[in-house]
């Protein structure tokens, strides 16, 4: 009678096909690993989804940290939200690391490796920050993929040791930037901090007057107010601001809304 062997279930996201299935096919031949493999974020968030629905979650996900670039400097499109139509208006660029933030969300269960083809403290870093659990050469040997595949689900953090030092320097950086952020939106007013969430969530004026019942006028004295306080000069700059402070957008979950000045 035969033993049973946990199944590490592993999802390979990489839109360079010839890698990803190489990789898949080294992976599989392991005794306690299933791989599947998909070559967009968009494939990828569906197989999560599918597998999901189905009871059966995958355990990794390794994410090429290039994933959606193309060679024109652009990107492939995140899907809308849930129940939208993946032609939707609103998707949002992603490359691997995005993915990894949306997944991080959605599926806080799964663990998500980086695969790098070089060594980038900043982007490794941006990569932790977004959830990852680990940062991996591509060119790195079977045996030690593996042993992050199963160290990240220990909870391990996987790094190069070559990258440690630079990116404990970024996470630093980033951590010195995001006080600096706090302090800003702290000297806001309440009736500031409300219409900044609302400027986070993507809100036009007219919206953001109809959502706090003000008149346009006075949302546009609080959106100056806001920019003066937090020492930049255009929406874009201050919701990034309010980003890195943690300021979240405000909920429009059943409400009909302006975008960017159109109608949602």
């Amino acid at each position: 009678m035969g033993v049973s062997v946990a199944r590490i279930r592993v999802l390979v996201v990489d839109d360079h096909r010839i890698f990803a299935e190489s990789l898949a096919a080294a992976l599989a031949a392991e005794p306690d690993v299933d791989v599947s493999a998909a070559g967009s974020g968009p494939a990828a968030l569906r197989c999560l989804e599918r597998a999901a629905a189905e009871g059966r979650r995958y355990d990794v996900m390794l994410v090429d940290a290039e994933l959606g670039t193309l060679a024109t400097g652009g990107t492939h499109a995140v899907p809308a939200p849930r129940g939208a139509p993946e032609d939707a208006p609103g998707g949002v660029p992603v490359d691997g690391i995005s993915l990894v933030a949306g997944v991080r969300s959605s599926h806080p269960r799964i663990r998500t490796v980086v695969l790098a083809e070089k060594d980038d403290p900043r982007r490794a870093a941006k990569a932790l920050q977004a959830g990852a659990s680990g940062w991996v050469a591509k060119d790195c040997s079977l045996q030690r993929l593996l042993t992050v595949i199963r160290g990240v689900l220990r909870d391990e953090t996987h790094l190069p040791a070559a990258l440690l030092t630079g990116v404990l320097r970024e996470l630093t950086a980033a951590r010195k930037h995001r006080t600096e952020s706090e302090q800003l939106v702290e000297s806001l007013t309440p009736r500031e901090r409300e219409v900044l969430r609302c400027m986070v969530a993507g809100l036009g004026r007219k919206a953001v007057a109809e959502r706090l019942f003000l008149s346009p006028h006075t949302v546009r004295t609080h959106m100056q107010n806001v920019l003066g306080k937090l020492g930049v000069h255009s929406t874009l700059a201050a919701v990034a601001l309010a980003r890195r402070a943690g300021v979240g957008p405000v909920a429009l979950t059943g409400d009909v809304v302006e975008r960017g000045g159109q109608p949602a």
